[in-house]
């Protein structure tokens, strides 16, 4: 297309003469967004160059000067062009090379960038007593399942799913007239057996009598002493029935054993229930407020506690006064407290742990049972003038945590520490950082080992 692009403006250059200056100027301003579309830049330049000289006349004796024709006859004649240049346009002069443009000199070398402004704290001192956070899971106080004690037909529901119930409060109805009914059966034996007594003691009585004055034998009054024990014994078994009457009776009643909130109903009414050798449960409830969280601490985590108690055995009223605190996945701190409730007694073997249960009040029924917690429990031991860092300032890498120090000169330093407990947004530091040293907080993105800055001192909030 280069090639071609030439060609062309030569024929335009030559139809510009004949043409005269306006109609090519127009004809040359029409085709000028091809020229410069499709050659190169210097090319175009030169070309258009070439064309603008046809169109004013420069170069050919002024503008209007067209090229002398062939001689025809006799008469004075000038040189004829040769045919090969009368039948095609001149060739076009190679467009002169753009001279190369001065390439500026480099700026003077600046004055040296001013060190950075980075924000550092100095590690805080305070006495800390020693914790270790294991997770665990909470856990109801009392669960229990709910199950029909006699054969029947579940009558009724008295609750709704999830409702929250008082102790006594009545959740099943169980079919009740059979038992009603034996109710009555017993009550009425019970009534005989007391007529029975009744009249078996007036017959001792009056046959006592009789044999005084010799008017009835003692066999008559051995059989109706006989008739009176036997009264009383069959009436101890008529209360008894009667008893066991009303217990049955009671047990088509499923009342709430305690305050607690109530699960889902696992029997619909109409269904047979109690009748199975199993118990079939109805439901179940169980106690939230208080809560139990339990969990399990290593065996060597057991014994560094004992340690620093200095092997002193805890009764269990100084164990139930020991504080725990409880932190739900995604909340910030501990903000559940509660007290030590159960330590086992024996390291399980199995698993080589030791059983641990905390007690804490839950009047919101935000823990729930079976929900995961992080516990924090005390080792027994108390740091005195612990250091504390920000834990904003630490870093991650594969040679593990580190935080960045200032040198006396203000050059920023790795430091690899270890770390302790945290304190909320602190953390101890057991080694890597001492008194007075200087950490940057802010800005790390931009402070690298090596670097000097200007330390801006700021605060860190608890």
């Amino acid at each position: 297309m280069v090639r071609i692009m030439p060609q062309a403006l030569n024929r335009l250059s030559a139809l510009a003469r004949r043409l005269g200056a306006t109609r090519a100027l127009l004809l040359g301003l029409a085709l000028l967004p091809a020229l410069l579309l499709f050659t190169e830049r210097t090319v175009a330049q030169g070309l258009i160059e070439r064309l603008w000289d046809d169109v004013t006349g420069r170069g050919h004796g002024g503008a209007g000067t067209t090229q002398p024709s062939a001689p025809t006859g006799a008469g004075p004649s000038t040189t004829p062009l040769p045919p090969n240049q009368a039948q095609q346009p001149p060739t076009p002069a190679p467009a002169q090379a753009q001279p190369a443009q001065a390439q500026p000199a480099p700026a003077a070398q600046g004055p040296a960038q001013a060190a950075p402004t980075i924000p550092v704290v100095t590690p805080r001192e305070q006495t800390v007593a020693d914790s270790l956070v294991v997770t665990g899971n909470a856990a109801a106080v009392d669960s229990v399942r709910l199950v029909a004690r006699v054969p029947g037909y579940l009558e009724r529901i008295h609750f709704q799913d999830g409702a929250l119930v008082r102790q006594g409060d009545l959740l099943f109805t169980i079919q009740q007239t059979q038992y009603q009914a034996q109710l009555r059966q017993a009550e009425a034996q019970l009534q005989l057996y007391q007529a029975a007594l009744r009249h078996a003691s007036q017959e001792v009585t009056r046959y006592t009598a009789l044999v005084r004055r010799s008017a009835a034998s003692q066999v008559e009054v051995d059989n109706w002493v006989y008739q009176q024990a036997a009264a009383r014994a069959n009436i101890l078994g008529a209360e008894a029935s009667v008893d066991l009457a009303k217990l049955n009776l009671s047990y088509t009643e499923v009342r709430a054993p305690f305050d607690g909130q109530m699960g889902r109903h696992l029997i619909d009414a109409g269904n047979m229930v109690g009748s199975s050798g199993e118990n079939a449960v109805l439901g179940e409830i169980l106690k939230l407020d208080p809560i139990y969280v339990e969990l399990n601490i290593a065996s060597s985590q057991a014994q560094q506690i004992r340690a620093n108690l200095g092997e002193r055995r805890l009764t269990l009223e100084d164990l139930r006064r020991i504080p725990i605190e409880v932190q739900l996945q995604g909340e910030s701190g501990f903000p559940h407290r509660g007290t030590l409730d159960y330590v086992a007694p024996q390291i399980n073997a199995a698993t080589g742990t030791l059983f641990v249960r905390g007690q804490l009040p839950n009047p919101d029924r935000t823990l729930l049972p079976g929900v995961f917690v992080n516990v924090r429990l005390p080792m027994g031991r108390v740091q005195q003038s612990a250091l504390l860092i920000p834990q904003r300032a630490l870093q991650e890498d594969q040679g593990g945590r580190f935080l960045l120090v200032l040198d006396q000169n203000d050059t920023i330093q790795k430091r690899y520490v270890r770390l302790g407990q945290a304190v909320g947004a602190w953390q101890v530091a057991t080694s890597g950082v001492q008194r007075g040293e200087r950490i940057v907080v802010g800005d790390l993105w931009r402070a690298t080992p090596g670097q000097r800055v200007r330390p801006q001192t700021t605060t860190v909030p608890d």
